[in-house]
């Protein structure tokens, strides 16, 4: 579903280039949830905004279902961390939700049951009229997540949404969307600097190297399907698991200090 081949990205300056992204190449298969980690300042964020079509690659090649991207896909969401700046404070939950699919020129019929879908997907069904500055900052991370999920996006990109919410929330929003990958089916490549949420929502663990970022192990994450956050966190092999990519992270700071 999402395929990357060489993606070299480069800004250029007066005084000097920085060389942010070096020839990265993964796939996610159709269906699959992954996690990418790695370093702060490896260039995780660079990486997603190429991959979303943002950003434009200095070089390499970025496919979302076979299509080459060349601009932000129309199979594909993104949810950013900054969850308050990217909803609209003077439109309602309902309102923030529709917005995307009002681009999509499609029906209101279709527009409200994807809407109604979305936001109970979330557990937001009963707070459509309320406005993102009434609600929490894990709530509102939530209708974020709705928004992406009711443009029925092949590849949903998450660029780590939930670094601003406390641990409680975030142990909530992790169990949410092990439940929306699982039941509607979409792809998921999620970044995040946190090793323990990296092996309890992933698939596969994909860790980069330091700046400028390659891709230096992929670790298969062999946990149950069914997951909660006190029992399979409690396992032994979580805990090697856990051991395993931060192993690797340890050693990517290493090298970057040669």
């Amino acid at each position: 579903m999402l395929t990357v081949r060489e993606l070299h990205k480069v800004y250029p300056g007066e005084n000097r280039t920085v060389e942010a992204v070096r020839e990265v190449s993964l796939e996610v298969a159709d269906g699959e949830l992954v996690c990418l980690v790695g370093p702060s300042g490896c260039g995780k964020t660079t990486l997603l905004k190429c991959l979303s079509g943002l950003l434009p690659p200095t070089g390499g090649s970025i496919a979302v279902n076979g299509k080459p991207v060349t601009g932000p896909p129309v199979e594909l969401a993104m949810v950013f961390q900054e969850y308050g700046r990217s909803l609209f404070p003077w439109l309602t939950v309902w309102e923030n939700v529709q917005l995307p699919l009002r681009q999509k020129k499609m029906a209101k019929t279709e527009r409200e049951r994807l809407g109604r879908l979305a936001l109970s997907a979330v557990d937001l069904a009963g707070d459509h009229d309320a406005y993102p500055w009434q609600l929490s900052g894990g709530m509102q991370q939530r209708v974020a997540i709705a928004r992406a999920v009711a443009y029925q996006p092949r590849v949903l990109l998450m660029d780590e949404p939930f670094a601003a919410v406390d641990a409680q929330t975030r142990a909530d929003l992790e169990d949410l969307i092990r439940r929306v990958w699982r039941d509607l089916g979409v792809t998921i490549l999620f970044v995040t600097h946190d090793i323990d949420e990296a092996v309890y929502l992933g698939e596969r663990v994909i860790v980069l190297s330091s700046a400028p970022t390659v891709v230096q192990q992929e670790i298969p994450i062999d946990l149950p399907a069914e997951r909660d956050q006190l029992h399979t966190r409690a396992l032994p092999r979580f805990a090697e698991l856990r051991a395993e990519v931060y192993e690797q992270i340890q050693k990517a700071k290493a090298s970057a200090t040669r």
